[in-house]
């Protein structure tokens, strides 16, 4: 009994796909791409982009241009004002006397390389000081 009822279910389902309705011969619908109109456009864009940078391009010339007509009139000028000045001859007829300095003389220091620990970087550094450091830290 009740695989009668299943049995009628599958036979329905087959009548329903045995009946499907024949499709119609159709048209296909018109429809209308815009890749021309934007084909267009993107053609105008593009030819704006091209036109504004070759502008830049110019612009940048003719200011480089005048900068450099700017930077030559400047060296033109400073020729100009520039006067020469020549040295003066020495005097060979009269014989060099040097004169003695008016500076103290220095007091000569004897180096101690050998007492300079490598672990003292402030000996190293601090050379006016290495004498009393010495003392003070008594390197050996």
């Amino acid at each position: 009994t009740k695989v009668e009822p299943l049995k009628d279910r599958a036979n329905a389902k087959a009548k329903n796909v045995a009946k499907a309705p024949a499709k119609e011969n159709k048209k296909p619908l018109e429809f209308k791409l815009h890749s021309g109109e934007r084909a267009v456009k993107r053609a105008m864009f593009n030819y704006s982009v091209a036109t504004n940078y070759y502008i830049m391009k110019l612009q940048k010339k003719q200011e480089e241009r005048l900068q450099k007509m700017i930077e030559e009139e400047e060296i033109r000028m400073l020729r100009k004002e520039m006067v020469p000045k020549a040295q003066l001859m020495p005097f060979f007829d009269r014989p060099f006397l040097p004169q003695r300095s008016s500076r103290p003389l220095t007091m000569p220091k004897e180096p101690s390389f050998g007492n300079v620990n490598s672990t003292c970087w402030t000996c190293v550094f601090n050379n006016q000081d290495y004498l009393y450091h010495m003392i003070d830290h008594a390197h050996v």
